[in-house]
């Protein structure tokens, strides 16, 4: 057994890969309380560390590593909020330096291999500044480990969502190979289209049967293990709310709508409809920005952790608004099981 830890894990859907690929994550740390609480109920052998990670470093990362002799891998995506080509990009956001305790973790784990992910405005940012730091910090100067990052868009791997995210990978006696890009594009229907789109249920965390038979190889997968569905609670918009939404086609945008609805957001993303014929937007942390591809509605917490590629088994916990922040802040698990096939 190869063992990992991971951090800044969030509610798991990096560990989710590992675990799946005869990994077993023994630590998983955060701060953030009610994605624990999530990692907890999906993860029930892994210890968590509600921490900030520099106290997880002094306090607990020794006996961790006296009690399982040696740590495979370190595996994790510090909070990316700095990085993040709609936040401020400023190069001094205290957030974008608590890779530096991820590096202490490697530096003292000494693992085989470790993975940082983060958001596609890590790679330009103050001209690579950060990029560059973890190639002298880990790589052969530093460490030792032989670095690949690369730019990944989910929906070239198998995912139904258009989602760009780095992935800096270093491993201590070669390259990493990443997983190649097929042409097996998975749409938002093929996706979701099983879900009951009008069910409101607003009980037991939106637990509901399942109305719909499944239709695509990719909703039987996403079925395996689950007898009922949960998370798919229904939000209730205002009548004229779901007047402008149904203005909007399959695939729409903003322009479908009049001059009069432009300026109601200051945001040129908003007002969009999925594409049921492609893979979905990519599934933010706030949901109130696109809509159901076919419904009058944002899509549910459920319908997000598909596009995602999450399982129905698996189940989010926390307030509503927690539970999209959850699914919107993860790794999708089928991406981190095709990297943790390649290493």
């Amino acid at each position: 057994m190869r063992y990992i830890i991971d951090l800044f894990c969030g509610s798991g859907g990096l560990s989710y890969g590992f675990e799946n690929s005869d990994y077993r994550v023994v630590a998983a740390v955060d701060s953030w309380k009610e994605a624990l609480l999530t990692y907890k109920n999906n993860f029930k052998n892994t210890s968590t560390y509600n921490l900030d990670i520099k106290h997880f470093n002094n306090g607990h990362l020794d006996k961790i590593i006296r009690k399982f002799k040696k740590i495979d891998g370190v595996i994790g995506g510090p909070p990316c909020q700095g990085f993040s080509t709609v936040g401020t990009r400023k190069a001094n956001d205290k957030r974008n330096h608590l890779y530096l305790e991820f590096y202490k973790t490697v530096k003292k784990a000494k693992p085989n291999f470790f993975i940082i992910e983060n958001v596609s405005g890590f790679l330009s940012l103050s001209d690579g500044i950060f990029l560059n730091d973890i190639l002298e910090r880990f790589g052969d100067t530093g460490l030792g480990y032989k670095i690949s990052s690369k730019l990944i868009n989910s929906s070239l791997y198998g995912i139904p969502q258009t989602r760009k995210r780095v992935f800096v990978i270093g491993i201590k006696n070669r390259l990493f190979n990443f997983p190649n890009e097929n042409d097996n594009i998975i749409s938002s229907s093929e996706a979701i289209s099983d879900l009951d789109f009008n069910l409101k249920n607003k009980k037991n965390n939106g637990k509901c049967n399942y109305n719909k038979r499944a239709v695509s190889k990719y909703q039987k997968r996403m079925r395996l293990g689950s007898d009922n569905i949960f998370n798919h609670d229904l939000t209730s918009h205002e009548p004229k709310t779901i007047e402008v939404i149904s203005k909007i086609k399959d695939g729409g945008t903003i322009h479908d709508l009049s001059r009069k609805y432009w300026d109601i957001r200051k945001y040129n993303k908003t007002f969009q409809r999925m594409n049921s014929r492609l893979p979905s937007l990519t599934i933010d942390t706030g949901h109130r920005n696109y809509f159901h591809y076919k419904a009058n509605r944002v899509p549910t917490v459920r319908e997000c952790a598909r596009l995602q590629s999450f399982p129905d088994k698996f189940v989010f916990l926390g307030s509503k608004t927690s539970q999209y922040r959850q699914v919107g802040n993860a790794v999708p698990p089928l991406l981190s099981k095709m990297i943790a096939k390649n290493l």
